[in-house]
């Protein structure tokens, strides 16, 4: 009886929702009709004021702007039933002929975003991404408060890594909007620091984005006592402490991150290959002679594998060095420079080295201090005992 009742039910309802689409469908015939005709939509494409558009529709066609309201019900109508793909083709319609001052002019932008990801056609969802973020940043009289406007940013930020981490140009666009735009980056530190793990994966993984290091660094330290997982706390350890034993350790959790990572487990074997390279850079700039057993421990690696994949970042023109097999040692080859280059070269060493030792300097006397205090409190309880 329950199998039944519910059948009748979807069956009624399949009936309502039939129902409903015809009469939405028939209240924009015009509308649906402009849409399937090429010349016209090309036509309406190269006119670039809406005023003229619509006077354009109005004297060649039976158009009339109180058919817009129908139209965005029945493109609302069509996401809900999962037309995604006509769906976008209503809302772009509706975004040529509506100034951005229409009541529903936010929520279009949204809904054509929602359904170019859903389609997966990523070149027009980041046409739309694009499109949102200026609609957001053209002032605060488009919203009701500082914090709504707060608020549309944070949902742009999270709905921008479906685009960021599936476009070819992703790796490059996110980092130029989370970390180069103050008001974004300003809203992930208020409202979701976790986005700085997607921010700081893809700057590991992109090579030519590396001069955005310094700064995300900076973020990261700042936020760090709000928020940290594996991938930002390996950037600190091997950026600002130097650890080189807990950048590995972290690397660890950071392959066990990404794998369980909606968003960044089709980046894990790029990430820990940059994240190696990074190690290796960051310990060659300290050291001109590495031991390869050494340098596999850190970076998680058997001996073979380690002297393999040197080889190959030699091979590559990726590292300047040579392998001394009977040794075990990789030496780090030096290029001649200008004395001015050679000056700059040796004020960014010491500045490095200086910092390890720091950091080195630091851990020792921490530990120390650690071992004093138990001491002193276990000689403490002896006497009270």
């Amino acid at each position: 009886h329950l199998i039944n009742f519910l059948l009748q039910t979807l069956k009624q309802r399949r009936v309502q929702v039939v129902t409903a689409l015809q009469e939405l469908n028939t209240s924009v015939t015009v509308v649906l009709n402009l849409l399937s005709n090429d010349a016209v939509m090309k036509q309406m494409e190269s006119v670039r004021d809406q005023k003229t558009l619509c006077t354009y529709l109005t004297k060649e066609f039976d158009f009339k702007m109180d058919m817009m309201e129908s139209m965005y019900k029945l493109a609302k109508f069509r996401y809900e039933c999962g037309n995604y793909s006509i769906t976008t083709s209503y809302l772009y319609f509706y975004l040529l002929v509506m100034p951005t001052s229409d009541r529903h002019y936010l929520a279009v932008l949204w809904g054509k975003l929602a359904s170019e990801i859903l389609v997966q056609n990523w070149d027009l969802a980041l046409e739309d991404l694009n499109k949102l973020r200026e609609y957001i940043d053209g002032g605060s009289a488009n919203f009701e408060s500082p914090l709504h406007l707060l608020q549309q940013r944070t949902w742009l930020i999270h709905w921008s890594l479906f685009v960021f981490f599936n476009h070819v140009k992703g790796r490059d666009l996110i980092i130029d909007m989370f970390l180069n735009r103050p008001h974004y980056l300003n809203a992930i530190q208020t409202m979701c620091p976790h986005i700085l793990r997607y921010l700081a994966t893809a700057v590991i993984i992109n090579r030519s984005k590396r001069n955005a290091l310094k700064d995300l660094v900076k973020v990261i330290q700042q936020e760090s006592y709000t928020y940290k997982d594996p991938i930002t706390e390996f950037l600190e350890h091997l950026y600002v402490s130097f650890d080189f034993e807990s950048a590995r350790e972290k690397l660890t959790e950071c392959t066990e991150v990404l794998d369980n990572d909606f968003f960044l487990v089709a980046c894990l074997d790029e990430f820990v290959e940059n994240a190696r390279l990074m190690i290796f850079e960051t310990f060659c700039r300290i050291h001109q002679c590495i031991s390869i057993q050494m340098l596999a421990s850190k970076l998680n690696m058997g001996t073979d594998e380690a002297e393999c994949w040197i080889v190959n970042l030699i091979r590559n023109a990726r590292l300047d060095a040579k392998i001394d097999s009977k040794l075990g040692h990789v030496i780090m080859g030096t290029q001649p420079l200008s004395p001015y280059q050679q000056l700059l070269e040796k004020i960014d060493t010491l500045s490095v080295r200086s910092e390890a030792l720091q950091a080195l300097i630091e851990r020792k006397v921490k530990v120390r201090n650690n071992s004093a205090n138990a001491g002193g409190e276990n000689s403490w309880a002896s006497k009270e005992f």
